[in-house]
């Protein structure tokens, strides 16, 4: 019988060295994962230099500095908890060569896996704030628009596969090499009392950056902070209603679960829920404006809406020449709004308030109901997705007898994105299938409701195929930035030139069919753009007049418009032009939210003049067009209070009106 041959033990000096490599690896693996985190971040979200959707930047130095203090300690305490759980799944051999090997690739790499994994999903989703927005990239599934953001992701799967046959290499050579090597001596443990002080220490920290809010938006953007915080955040929750110290705003009634920010504010009860303004007293109505008859003669109705495009492209001039001759030229033989301004700085949200003439609208009633009830042919010509955001359901789009969008000929969109919320047609292809579908007199004989959607002006402001109407090359997406401001802004102009020049080509199809002069032609926008001219370059993350303030234009003259007006006003004022015995509201302000209805970032309300209100509800803060300044809510006196609170009056006011149509509705 052969004997077993056994290895002898290692050298004490081994044991030690690799029990001293610990200090080595769990620093450098940190870093290492750390700083491929920054880098991506920095390349998506430009922490420290802006970048287009970015209001938030790392700029001074409190910011920076709380910014990586905090990261840094989280991250190290994270991956100290990581390496301790790996250190008792190996046992005996923890401390050992293999488990330095499975820390650097099973601890390291799974992380570097999932960061990639996330950025890899974010650019499809484009940092969405709304999961269902998300969803709906998955046909209604989170766990599908997960899958469906990662299925072209070939080389990711190369690198994992690659990854898998180095380590196996690795272990191998580790296991010839020193076979037998182990170590039981940690000398980097922490005591159980030393571990909770350290967590103690970091959430005390945390809580402090989280005060800095442009350090906070950025320390969300790490999977270490948000895997602290999330812990933080339930173990504070404890009325248990969503609300926490490290939620934001916090919850500054910790033990009463009816009481917390955007809590639903019930007018009349003595309570102030949200803890804003004081209780809410409410006196009107849902608002709803039911499918009214349409009398005497049925005109056909055009509604274009342009993608991004600013108040300020109707007049605008661009090295001499003018940006929207064609808008210009309906706005002085028609009807202009002074001042038209969105309610949100998104595209679903916005046309839905424009379609239904309600925030965050469940689909019960919208300009497509409302023309379909009066005997018209609805048709949809969408250089987008419609079912992006659930637009399409919403406002009843899929009832249109024709319909046309991006995702219906996603075969010829503009970019190799696949996702939904990337899908872009170029106009040429709405005004070809208008010609296939309804280019024949004889199809207009009944009255027709269109609706048109185009996207050339969204970011990046340029597409194959678009024409070039103002002097200069489109930028190149690489070099957006805002040290070429001004290159950006030829291009996003040219871009709403070239919509210009499309409807004028709308508009001469329609001639040539005999039905322009019995037809009302309405263009509006979703929203407004900055172009880097606030400092900010996008939409959805200002309140200002660059991000709100749009066109609003009708072909009939006369047409009394109040001033201002937002885009929930619209509907009233089609059905009244196209003849509907409705009402147009007085002027007033306008109100308007960043984010969603009932958990925004800020609300605020523009008066005529662009003169603004502004409540940031993370800062707590109030800013206005008077006084130019930001204020801390409770700092308030006088007139700027009862002005706050007027804001916070409406923004409540509006959130019970839906709460209303809801339960109506149920």
């Amino acid at each position: 019988m052969q004997a077993e041959i056994v290895s002898p033990p290692p050298p004490a000096s081994l044991r030690l060295s690799w029990a001293s490599a610990a200090r080595v690896t769990v620093p450098a693996v940190m870093l290492a994962t750390l700083f491929f985190e920054l880098a991506l971040a920095e390349r998506k979200y430009a922490l420290f230099g802006g970048g287009f959707g970015q209001s938030q930047t790392l700029d001074a130095p409190l910011e920076i500095g709380a910014f990586l203090v905090a990261l840094l300690t989280c991250q190290g305490f994270v991956f100290y908890l990581l390496y301790r759980l790996l250190w008792r799944l190996h046992g005996a051999r923890a401390g050992g060569p293999i488990f330095h090997l499975n820390f650097v690739f099973l601890v390291g790499g799974a992380w570097i896996g999932a960061v990639i994994a996330k950025y890899e999903a974010l650019s499809y989703f484009s940092d969405a704030m709304s999961f269902q927005i998300v969803r709906n990239l998955g046909g209604g599934s989170l766990a599908g628009a997960l899958l469906y953001s990662l299925n072209e992701s070939v080389l990711i799967l190369i690198c994992a596969g690659v990854a898998l046959v180095v380590y196996g290499v690795a272990l191998l050579v580790l296991r010839r090499r020193w076979r037998g090597a182990r170590c039981v001596e940690d000398r980097t443990r922490l005591t159980g009392r030393q571990t909770l002080l350290a967590f103690v220490a970091i959430a005390l920290l945390l809580f402090g950056a989280n005060r800095v809010p442009d350090a906070r938006a950025a320390l969300a953007r790490f999977n270490s902070v948000i895997a602290l915080a999330t812990v933080l955040h339930y173990a504070t929750d404890w009325d248990r209603d969503g609300w926490s110290f490290y939620s934001h705003p916090i919850d500054r009634q910790p033990f009463d679960g009816n009481r917390h920010p955007y809590a639903l504010d019930i007018p009349g009860n003595g309570i102030d829920e949200d803890g804003y303004g004081g209780d809410l007293a409410f006196g009107g109505g849902t608002g709803e404006v039911p499918a009214p008859p349409i009398v005497g003669r049925k005109r056909h109705v055009v509604l274009i809406v342009l993608e991004s495009t600013r108040a300020d492209s109707v007049g605008m001039r661009v090295g001499g020449r003018r940006v929207a001759p064609t808008l210009e030229a309906l706005a002085a033989s028609g009807s202009a709004a002074r001042e038209a301004y969105s309610h949100v700085g998104f595209t679903t949200e916005s046309l839905q308030s424009l379609f239904t003439g309600e925030f965050e609208p469940d689909g019960r009633q919208s300009l497509v109901s409302d023309f379909l009830a009066n005997g018209y042919e609805v048709g949809v010509f969408s250089s987008q997705a419609e079912d992006w955001g659930g637009t399409a359901e919403r406002v009843g789009l899929r009832r249109a007898g024709t319909y046309v969008d991006a995702a219906r000929l996603s075969e010829e969109r503009a970019f190799a994105f696949g996702a939904t919320g990337s899908l872009l047609l170029d106009g040429k292809v709405l005004l070809r299938e208008f010609d296939r579908r309804l280019g024949r007199p004889e199809q207009w004989r009944r009255p027709h409701f269109l609706y048109f959607n185009l996207q050339s002006a969204h970011f990046p402001y340029s597409a194959p195929g678009m024409d070039r109407i103002l002097p200069g090359e489109p930028i190149p997406r690489s070099e957006i930035k805002a040290a070429n401001r001004e290159w950006v802004a030829r291009t996003y102009w040219n871009a709403v030139a070239y919509n210009d020049r499309l409807i004028a080509a709308l508009l001469a199809r329609l001639r040539r069919l005999g039905v322009l002069e019995d037809t009302l032609v309405v263009v509006t926008a979703d929203h407004g753009e900055s172009l880097f001219d606030d400092a900010f370059l996008g939409h959805g993350h200002a309140l200002n007049p660059q991000q709100t303030r749009i066109p609003f234009i009708l072909s009939d003259p006369g047409v009394a418009l109040p001033t201002p007006l937002g885009l929930a006003d619209m509907r009233s004022i089609i059905l009244h032009a196209a003849g509907a015995p409705v009402p147009v509201r007085p002027s007033g302000a306008v109100f308007q939210y960043l984010g969603s209805l009932d958990r925004p970032g800020s609300i605020g309300t523009v008066s005529a003049g662009g003169q603004w209100t502004i409540f940031n509800l993370f800062t707590e803060s109030v800013w206005t067009s008077r006084s130019g300044r930001w204020t801390r809510y409770s700092a308030l006196r006088g007139s700027e209070r009862a002005q706050a609170d007027a804001l916070i009056d409406r923004w409540a006011r509006e959130r019970w009106r839906r709460h209303l149509r809801d339960r109506n509705r149920t």
